[in-house]
């Protein structure tokens, strides 16, 4: 196997590891106004403490995924990194904002003893974590279906080229896949009322994204799709609804793997419909980037390779640790008691 196609895997996993992580602290984060809602303000207050310790020592870790599979993908594929910057720039942009936002709302609503500064902060969190949800799945469905791109490697197109009706499908799949996961780990990571809550919420949501999954998938390998991207569709679909027979039965955990297997081959569909291209041309297939023409020298992906040999194990061990250390579940018995003005 070439390095460039073992590259291309590895950015892939990268992106997985990403969804499958993030995905869920975007989705609690997205639920902090509905699950941290309480009979009054004392009670709000404790729940939704609750909603961010949940996710507290583990998100900004998630974060560094995104990071790890952009820089990737700029050391790997510098063509196809300077294509799909300049395609999204403004969704990116908009991305990272939302990102900013979000973790000055985790620092900075504990810093005053106020409803209306709590509330301000917790609104952040909300949009920094519902505008990246969205626009991650707009963004991927983009480059799955293919852009307008000219012979120089250029994006001819405009914004209103990224917002077609299938890629704001694309969104809409990510954003509830990205609730009903967040929903089902508060279940796995909470006692009390808040686990029946999340519980109930994610089934809602679940049948929700089901049914918009399905639709998303059937269109995007109806026009390219091949044996190996029909079976992880397949796999996508039975995960996700043995997560919600899980979550009715009370088996939080499975239901949480059920999730964590629908994105996985969700996003393996994706980069399955895409090989071997990394960024189709919807103009002329001729100037489509590729594995081979989008790639680094030899050299630097043997580099590469190597590092990743090294580093790799020891950032998987070190965030298994964390997850391990903070595997007990918490409740509003645990928060102390809070001051409302």
């Amino acid at each position: 196997m070439e390095l460039s196609t073992v590259w291309f895997v590895i950015i892939a996993i990268l992106w997985t590891g990403y969804f499958v992580l993030e995905g869920f602290d975007f989705g609690v984060g997205m639920l902090l106004p509905v699950l941290g809602r309480g009979g009054d303000a004392e009670t709000t207050e404790k729940r939704r403490r609750v909603l961010i310790n949940t996710i507290g020592p583990v998100w900004d870790g998630n974060e560094v995924w995104v990071l790890t599979a952009g820089g990737a993908t700029f050391a790997a594929f510098p063509h196809w990194y300077a294509t799909m910057f300049s395609a999204f720039y403004l969704p990116l942009l908009l991305i990272l904002v939302a990102l900013i936002v979000r973790n000055l709302g985790f620092d900075y609503r504990g810093k005053r003893d106020d409803v209306r500064w709590r509330a301000r902060w917790d609104a952040a969190i909300v949009v920094g974590s519902l505008v990246p949800a969205l626009l991650w799945g707009v963004a991927l469905t983009n480059v799955v279906r293919g852009l307008p791109i000219d012979g120089a490697k250029e994006f001819t197109g405009n914004l209103v080229t990224l917002l077609n009706p299938v890629s704001l499908l694309g969104g809409l799949v990510t954003l509830g896949l990205f609730l009903t996961h967040g929903a089902l780990f508060v279940a796995l990571k909470t006692d009390g009322p808040i686990r029946s809550d999340a519980r109930d919420i994610a089934t809602r949501t679940g049948v929700v994204t089901a049914v918009l999954a399905v639709a998303l998938l059937g269109i995007l390998g109806a026009s390219g799709g091949d044996a190996a991207s029909w079976v992880t569709t397949v796999l996508a679909a039975l995960a996700l609804v043995g997560a919600l027979a899980a979550n009715l039965r009370g088996r939080e955990g499975w239901a949480f793997v059920g999730t964590f297997v629908t994105i996985a081959m969700a996003v393996a569909t994706y980069f399955l419909l895409l090989f071997p291209d990394v960024m189709p041309s919807s103009t002329d297939a001729a100037w489509s980037l590729t594995t081979a023409n989008a790639s680094s020298t030899p050299y630097t992906l043997k580099i590469m390779t190597w590092v990743a040999v090294v580093f790799t194990p020891i950032v998987l061990l070190y965030q298994s640790w964390t997850y391990w250390v903070f595997r007990k579940r918490i409740g509003t018995q645990h928060i102390p008691a809070v001051a409302s003005h």
